[in-house]
């Protein structure tokens, strides 16, 4: 697409998106004053949309004109909550109904992934993850380690980018597994950095991982909602993420999995189990014994909070007006703009680590500050512009398809030129 400078381009960009009006389902924070945020934290904290609050009404009033029988006769029945997810979440992830459940959070949800895919011997027990993952990938492939009995010094590998890079290299992946893919029994790792705001080839990884025995998983939580991860077609083992991010769902809401489709009916399989992973015909006669339901509703533990479920419900039924495909479309153009105007700004104090291949990212940008001390990221949302900090010298950008405008992006490069000049 080519880009122009100037207010009037912003304008008619956004005149010309046929998902402009999605922007008016959105509650979008604003100052003291009644000034709208420029809000490009998506990446971190989605936004409310406004049918949420209705959604979560409707089963709160249920519960006080039902009870407990609301697990049957409410509006939308509470035993069999989750199934109204599923459709729309395989479609936004590329999977297949069967493969894909809502439960849990993230890392809970990694936790039980693991008990089931990452089953070391005395031989082959070494985990693969990128250098920087997010801390608590990190935390959890170490405790696994420990239970398991190694020590994670010799057993956890790190996929790091190359001297003087940021970005991490598939070919030094590669030459991971080949120097030990014999000792390695498993490769966790993130799907879209969050960090670099890098997208790596679920494919590729999968190839490689399963050409030398290890099974391979998807830390997916910058990715759902914001990239199209194709997870059926990638071949992953399994694949976990939050949703309230780019998911719209709440702080702290459920998570999600993925598991595929090849391991559905694998009753060999280890892992903790409740009893939401029984049988649903026999789930309520307490004397029958473990009866696993196939496919990823098997790692179910518990009944859903069903209050978490109608926050994701509301934020789905959107994604499911819309469709990935035409978000994807939108977020492309958007965080191309993104980038055009701040390489436009010609500034020697910032650069932009992200990949520039549209192909090798979502729609974070990752503005990386030379010297940084937090202050222009400090200035920069006193001015109301508001984007996170991650140390030590990185501001992370999400302008998000679903709310974010081409005006947003103009006027948010305006102001980190106006606090650059300063």
């Amino acid at each position: 697409m080519l880009y122009k400078s100037g207010i009037h381009f912003a304008k008619a960009q956004d005149q010309n998106d046929p998902l402009a009006h999605y922007r008016d389902k959105f509650h979008i924070p604003k100052t003291s004053e009644g000034n709208e945020w420029l809000y490009f934290t998506g990446n971190s904290l989605g936004l409310q949309p406004k049918q949420t609050k209705n959604h979560i009404n409707q089963e709160l009033e249920d519960w006080a004109n039902l009870g407990v029988e609301g697990h049957f006769e409410a509006k939308n029945p509470w035993l069999p909550y989750h199934e109204f997810l599923t459709e729309s979440m395989a479609e936004i992830v590329g999977a297949k109904p069967i493969e894909v459940v809502i439960m849990n959070t993230l890392t809970t949800n990694l936790h039980l992934l693991m008990v089931s895919f990452y089953q070391p011997t005395r031989t082959k027990f070494k985990i693969v993850i990128e250098s920087d993952a997010f801390p608590s990938d990190r935390y959890a492939v170490e405790t696994q380690l420990k239970f398991h009995g190694f020590d994670p010094t010799e057993s956890l590998i790190e996929w790091s980018p190359r001297a003087g890079e940021t970005l991490l290299n598939i070919d030094d992946l590669a030459s991971i597994l080949d120097t030990q893919g014999d000792e390695i029994a498993l490769l966790l790792i993130g799907g879209v950095n969050y960090y670099t705001g890098q997208y790596l080839d679920l494919k590729k990884i999968a190839k490689l991982g399963h050409q030398y025995g290890c099974k391979v998983g998807i830390d997916l939580a910058h990715g759902v909602g914001n990239i199209l991860p194709n997870l059926h077609d990638s071949g992953v083992d399994f694949a976990a993420w939050c949703t309230y991010k780019y998911m719209n769902s709440g702080p702290g809401s459920l998570g999600g999995i993925f598991v595929h489709e090849r391991h559905a009916h694998d009753e060999s399989l280890k892992r903790f189990a409740g009893w939401w992973s029984q049988n649903k015909d026999t789930r309520f006669d307490m004397r029958q014994p473990l009866d696993i339901i196939p496919g990823a509703e098997g790692w179910q533990l518990s009944n859903p909070p069903i209050l978490s479920m109608a926050a994701i419900k509301a934020s789905l039924e959107l994604f499911s007006e819309v469709g990935m495909p035409a978000l994807r479309k939108k977020s492309i153009r958007l965080t191309g703009y993104l980038e055009y105007l701040i390489l436009e700004l010609q500034n020697e104090h910032i650069s932009i680590i992200t990949p520039k291949d549209p192909e090798q990212r979502g729609c974070q940008l990752s503005i990386q500050v030379r010297n940084a001390d937090k202050s222009l990221h400090t200035k920069l949302s006193e001015a109301n512009v508001i984007t996170d900090w991650r140390t030590p010298d990185v501001i992370r950008c999400a302008p998000v398809p679903f709310y974010n405008s081409f005006e947003d992006v103009f006027n948010m490069v305006e102001t980190l030129k106006t606090v650059l000049d300063a």
